[in-house]
């Protein structure tokens, strides 16, 4: 058996004394330590790792380490099963996280039945595998202690039913609070800015609003630790997670207004050109060796899917939360398993966050993809947010090895549009002065002008 060594823990696993994620030879690995061994026996034991994983609800992992069970090992070393795309709660449509909700409770109930429960309640800990929500930290569940409360209540409510909440009753733009708060949505936050009518939704205003005046009430004093005044029976713990569910089930954003989530019907594409441009995507695809492709500008995901539906995993960003969320629900109807739709401002992409900045890694840090698709995209970046040509080819040459992109000449009546609103300072806007600055990055493999439009699709290979 190959021999493996102690490496640094990843970015977010550093604070577990339980165990740690590493990287090795581009596998990951996490590391159980002696101090997590008894959760980590007791969830093999007890066939709660088996039934999640058997249920899809937690990663699959495979153990390495070989040891006598009488003699346990200085270390256990495990292999999860990789993910393809490492995706962030700020990132995810409404319905992405309210599923994700519901998986971590429903993880939950089957952990207190199998006398263990969840110490960690963090949306990071869930990601989408096959088009579904997962768990992917093995390490999350401590022995069920009789009396005692869930002590990820708190973190639970912070992570996932405040921004939930927020998006459901004021503005789903809120959802972004995760981007700033990376442990949660603080609650007397989250109580402040919901509106008064959502006291009336007795779950809310128990799990919210009054959990926030408990702590503040509770704030700098010393707290009773005494068994008397902490006990919860496990029949009370189950009826707490139900009412979680139940509450989280009740929250609903349809999205309305959106700017881009009707563009599949109001674009000015003719359906002959729709079809060709389809066309010519397929065939660029097809001259690509890709594994996982990067949509940006996806919309609701008509062209994502060429790539998803031939196997390549394809993450489909787009701006606008309405977009991402018809996007997921389609996705989540037609149980799609290669595609996975993120919310992304392509002029302020994901940073890396958390401490040292290394918990949550930017989007680049996240790449590359093998290829990129760029479809009526390109003038939104170099008109729309003044972004000169030069510096699109190297922002694209560091994120794929294969571009597929789309130029949209100044004719274009989505052009025109823009420049409706603004002094046109563009003079280097032009198909010509397009495929030189690209060229200098990339390799020209081929080019076709979009049947009954002004539009060419062009396919660049990254140069060796």
């Amino acid at each position: 058996m190959k021999k493996l060594s102690n490496k640094n823990p990843l970015g977010a696993s550093f604070r577990d004394p339980a165990g740690f994620l590493y990287s090795e030879d581009s596998q990951i690995f996490r590391q159980i330590n002696p101090v997590g061994y008894d959760d980590y026996f007791e969830g093999v034991n007890s066939g709660l790792y088996q039934q999640l994983i058997k249920s899809g609800w937690l990663v699959p992992h495979t153990e390495i380490t070989a040891y006598q069970q009488d003699k346990p090992p200085e270390k256990i070393i495990i292999q999860p099963e990789r993910i393809p795309f490492i995706s962030y709660p700020f990132e995810w449509s409404f319905s992405q996280l309210k599923d994700a909700a519901r998986l971590t409770l429903q993880v939950q109930k089957a952990a207190l039945e199998a006398d263990l429960s969840l110490k960690d309640g963090s949306a990071y800990n869930i990601q989408f595998l096959r088009g579904k929500p997962v768990l992917i930290d093995t390490l999350s569940f401590e022995c069920y202690r009789e009396g005692e409360p869930w002590t990820a209540y708190r973190q639970f409510c912070q992570h996932f039913l405040a921004p939930l909440a927020l998006s459901a009753y004021t503005d789903i733009r809120l959802n972004q609070l995760l981007r700033v708060y990376i442990d949660g949505i603080p609650l007397d936050l989250a109580s402040k800015l919901l509106p008064r009518k959502s006291s009336l939704n007795l779950g809310l205003n128990m799990h919210i609003h009054l959990h926030a005046k408990s702590q503040e009430r509770m704030s700098g004093k010393q707290v009773d630790t005494s068994q008397e005044r902490r006990r919860m029976q496990k029949h009370q713990l189950l009826g707490l997670v139900d009412n979680l569910a139940s509450t989280v089930e009740k929250l609903n954003w349809q999205p309305a207004g959106t700017d881009w989530a009707e563009y599949n019907q109001f674009h000015n594409y003719s359906e002959q050109a729709q079809e060709h441009k389809k066309k010519l995507v397929g065939e660029y695809l097809a001259q690509t060796d890709s594994k996982l492709a990067w949509d940006l500008g996806a919309n609701t995901g008509l062209f994502s899917r060429l790539a998803s539906q031939a196997g390549i995993e394809t993450i489909a960003f787009d701006i606008d939360p309405g977009a991402v969320e018809l996007n997921y629900q389609q996705g989540t109807t037609e149980n799609e398993a290669h595609l996975l739709p993120l919310l992304l401002d392509l002029s302020n992409p994901s940073p890396s966050l958390g401490w040292n900045l290394a918990e949550r890694n930017s989007l680049l840090e996240r790449g590359p993809a093998d290829t990129v698709l760029a479809l009526a995209l390109i003038h939104h970046l170099a008109i729309g947010n003044n972004v000169p040509f030069p510096q699109l080819a190297d922002f694209f040459a560091g994120i794929c090895r294969w571009l597929i992109i789309e130029f949209v000449p100044k004719s274009d009546s989505q052009v025109s549009k823009l420049l409706q609103v603004r002094k046109d300072i563009f003079p280097d806007y032009n198909e010509g002065t397009f495929i030189e600055v690209f060229q200098s990055r990339f390799d020209l493999i081929t080019s076709e002008q979009i049947m009954d439009s002004e539009r060419t699709l062009f396919l660049f290979k990254m140069r060796a």
